[in-house]
């Protein structure tokens, strides 16, 4: 499919959060490009459902080309969560384009996250204990079901690494808080209004200090990560964020 600057966000970074998205950068006036497109063409085919295949003419969309340091073409970029997780530069071989392609396709740690059930997910760590993925979404699941010590343990092993994970933590943890703001910022998260919690979360973080303060703080850098960099959210209290801390 042909992605465009106000296509972008939803088609290749929303929807790489369940299913690999391949970007082909390239031009009409690219000959190397034209070289590559059927390559990469066929190689999404083989793999219809398990990969996406996006494409983005620069000149048309030169925003996209800053925003993703595309300097030369043809410019090849896999996202999955919504972050560039594999990249390659130039004409490339059809082997070569097979592997990269081959390092996309999903395992079955990958199906299992993708069901999204508790069971899957519990299977998912079981064979894949590194797998960050099952632990959020698991982490997930048992907030929504008021298992917060439960989540807390299938988190901690990558809050240190993973801000998504340290932010769910976060937020459980200000579940025994009494403080106003943070009871309020939970009761707008439960009803869907996240503009409302970051508001809240945002006084916490102005208001106190210590840990209180830190655990505010990654309870709203997880919020953003989950909205993703450019919705109007995340840009906004982003900026008020960091004229908070510093």
């Amino acid at each position: 499919m042909d992605v465009t600057e106000a296509t972008f966000e939803e088609e290749v970074l929303q929807r790489s959060h369940e299913v690999p998205v391949v970007v082909d950068f390239w031009a009409a006036w690219c000959a190397p490009c034209r070289q590559l497109s059927p390559i990469i063409d066929a190689a999404a085919e083989r793999r219809q459902g398990d990969v996406v295949l996006a494409k983005v003419d620069i000149d048309a969309n030169p925003g996209l080309a800053q925003r993703y340091g595309i300097m030369s073409i043809p410019h090849v970029q896999a996202f999955r969560d919504g972050r560039v997780a594999a990249e390659f530069v130039g004409l490339q071989p059809p082997d070569s384009v097979e592997a990269f392609f081959n390092r996309l396709t999903p395992t079955e740690v990958d199906r299992l996250i993708a069901a999204g059930d508790e069971a899957s997910l519990r299977e998912a760590l079981v064979r894949d204990a590194g797998a960050t993925r099952a632990r959020i979404a698991l982490g997930r699941l048992l907030i929504a079901d008021g298992r917060g010590d439960e989540a807390l343990e299938v988190l901690d092993p990558a809050v240190l690494h993973d801000p998504e994970a340290a932010g769910l933590a976060a937020l459980v943890r200000l579940g025994e808080s009494e403080r106003p703001d943070a009871q309020a910022a939970l009761a707008a998260l439960e009803r869907g209004d996240r503009e409302a919690a970051l508001a809240h979360l945002l006084e916490l973080v102005q208001s106190s200090e210590g840990e209180l303060r830190d655990t505010a703080r990654a309870a709203m850098v997880g919020i953003f990560l989950e909205l993703g960099d450019q919705h109007p959210l995340t840009q906004r209290f982003r900026r008020r964020l960091a004229r908070a801390l510093y």
